[in-house]
């Protein structure tokens, strides 16, 4: 799939808990277009997180789930969620396991119901020796980075992901509801 089959993404359809036995977001908007939409977990792990993260959780120490998203078993993004260590620990956030319905569900059913519009930053870099490597792209490849930070609807923020998607997906930011 090229950039110019006009694949453009939204966040709301990933900020809505999912209703029992529903589709993750990503296998249902890949299904509604046609395609086949995948996830692997690559890893759960407790770290020092990077700055933004950092500043965005207000936490020194949060647990992060890196993912490798893929389009028709195709790799298309590399997503890693973070979440406070203190909200994470002792929970499926922080353990190496699907997650039953997705994270925003289970920070839902915890009493962290996401607000439905992020904090979002998106711009464009070189994916690094490793981000070529997972997605199967060329050195000096540009990608599109989209930091989103989710909070709850008290204000307190529960997630922040930052995504490396490959030129076969596009975003959108927008503030509707859907």
């Amino acid at each position: 799939m090229g950039s110019d089959d006009g694949w453009i993404g939204n966040a709301q359809p990933y900020l809505a808990p999912r209703r029992e036995g529903e589709r993750d977001a990503w296998t249902a908007e890949a299904a509604a277009r046609g395609h086949r939409g995948t996830q692997r977990l690559l890893g759960v792990e407790e770290v020092d997180p990077p700055r933004i993260v950092r500043d965005f959780l207000e936490t020194e120490r949060a647990v992060v789930r890196r993912r490798l998203i893929m389009l028709d078993d195709q790799p298309v993004e590399l997503a890693d969620s973070y979440y406070s260590a203190r909200v994470a620990r002792g929970t499926p956030l922080a353990a190496a396991g699907k997650i039953r319905g997705g994270a925003i569900t289970l920070l839902a059913s915890m009493g962290f119901v996401p607000e439905a519009n992020p904090v979002e930053d998106v711009g464009p870099a070189i994916a690094t020796t490793s981000q070529c490597d997972a997605l199967n792209l060329p050195p000096g490849t540009p990608v599109l980075v989209l930091t989103r930070l989710t909070r709850s609807t008290t204000g307190e923020p529960i997630e922040v992901s930052v995504m490396t998607m490959t030129r076969h997906l596009r975003y959108r930011q927008t503030n509707e509801v859907s």
